[in-house]
């Protein structure tokens, strides 16, 4: 009888301790921040977007000078769609057989039609490394150059500035 007591104390503090191992909300601590490469300060910001202004002015002077629309400078998009979309990526990354580890940003533009001029876009596509059989226990001789994902689908039709010309910041 004296093991079976100890048998059910034994169960009932595991119990408690996965209780308070598992199922502790709010307790746990919030993620540490990283501050990211490759931050740029609010000065910064505007000495690059100034030193773009003459290719900007080039290209609207030589292609949109006789159009009502101003070619864009900048593309918006939503937390939550930048959310959606490197979630969609790194799923579908999984799905082609890579390891998405990274977005690259591209300027593009619309093919001009009848009635429209095709002004500057920025769209994102993922990046990463096929997944292969072949592993090496070294991670720095694992793969190369993290390349673009030729079969996922990038993310595009971000908003424009406000105006589409308008400088950094609007």
């Amino acid at each position: 009888m004296k093991n079976f007591g100890l048998l059910i104390l034994g169960i009932i503090l595991g119990a408690l301790a996965m209780y308070f191992y598992c199922c502790n909300d709010g307790i746990t601590e919030p993620p540490e921040i990283l501050k990211p490469a490759g931050l740029i300060s609010s000065k910064e910001a505007r000495t690059l977007d100034r030193a773009y202004d003459i290719r900007h002015k080039i290209i609207s002077d030589s292609l949109f000078r006789n159009t009502k629309e101003k070619d864009n400078r900048s593309s918006w998009w939503s937390i939550e769609d930048i959310q959606n979309y490197i979630n969609y990526a790194e799923n579908q990354a999984g799905e082609l057989g890579y390891t998405m580890d990274g977005l690259r940003l591209y300027l593009g533009a619309y093919p001009n039609s009848k009635d429209k001029t095709g002004l500057t876009t920025m769209f994102f596509v993922p990046t990463g490394t096929k997944n292969t059989s072949e592993g090496n226990m070294v991670p720095s001789l694992q793969g190369g150059n993290s390349n673009d994902i030729l079969q996922a689908d990038g993310l595009n039709k971000g908003g424009h500035g406000d105006p589409p010309s308008a400088n950094y910041p609007q």
